[in-house]
């Protein structure tokens, strides 16, 4: 038995884009699940990657319907300690508990990590082929922080930065870092693609700097402007058109 191909007008969308929507993996790791057989649309398994399923359509994977979510992408102005996950085991408030209930069960989820005493610009999709591209260290994207240090730092360990700094798990070169302000040598802007873990404590460290607060004020092009601490706002049709150019770039 075959099933019926949908016609593009009639609001469908390819089978491994909707398995994506579902939160289950990625567009290309769905279409390898749809190729090896795992997917059955109105019970019937379906190999085509890009056959078309609108809502009225069934599809299932191990033996579960999946619901392609609308997609949902939001920037949010993170306060310090504000845990940065979907849920605690501890109790402790996460970057969910800023969202209205309406959107805490959309099925959204944080790109990268921003640690609880870090605040600033995060991003929140349930997007899973768009947050997995975003994240991942191939698609370069920038983030730029804004660093307040425990003293004045020298133009020498600037450019001692700028030439890229070895630690302890491999050389980290930054894309730019410059002063914040003429007359104060303890902030500092620094940009970098790379996602390691404290990476900016960790460059301020080596050199003997405390870093006194840390703030994440654009990533990928976007950035917190207009929004207080713990306040947030849904993307523009735009900025999601940016986010997935990155995406389609590479």
């Amino acid at each position: 038995m075959e099933l019926k191909q949908h016609n593009i007008s009639m609001q469908s969308i390819t089978l491994n884009k909707h398995i994506a929507q579902a939160g289950v993996c990625s567009r290309r790791k769905a279409a390898l699940l749809v190729q090896e057989g795992w997917v059955r649309v109105n019970g019937i398994i379906i190999k085509d990657p890009g056959f078309r399923v609108t809502s009225n359509d069934i599809v299932a994977y191990q033996k579960r319907a999946l619901v392609a979510e609308k997609p949902i992408y939001i920037v949010l102005n993170k306060p310090r300690r504000i845990i940065t996950t979907c849920a605690d085991e501890q109790g402790r408030a996460t970057v969910l508990d800023l969202l209205p209930e309406s959107l805490q069960s959309s099925g959204l989820f944080p790109i990268g990590r921003l640690d609880k005493e870090t605040t600033g610009l995060l991003l929140l999709t349930n997007d899973g082929a768009l947050a997995q591209h975003m994240a991942h260290p191939r698609y370069k994207v920038q983030k730029i922080y804004q660093v307040t240090l425990d003293r004045p730092v020298p133009e020498e360990v600037m450019q001692y930065i700028r030439r890229g700094i070895r630690l302890e798990d491999g050389m980290i070169r930054v894309d730019t870092i410059e002063y914040a302000y003429q007359d104060d040598a303890s902030y500092v802007r620094i940009g970098l693609h790379s996602g390691k873990n404290q990476i900016i404590k960790r460059i301020f460290k080596k050199f003997n700097f405390w870093v006194k607060k840390l703030e994440r004020i654009s990533y990928a092009g976007l950035s917190t402007k207009g929004l207080a601490s713990g306040e947030w706002r849904h993307l523009t049709k735009y900025e999601v058109s940016a986010l997935k150019k990155i995406r389609n770039t590479m």
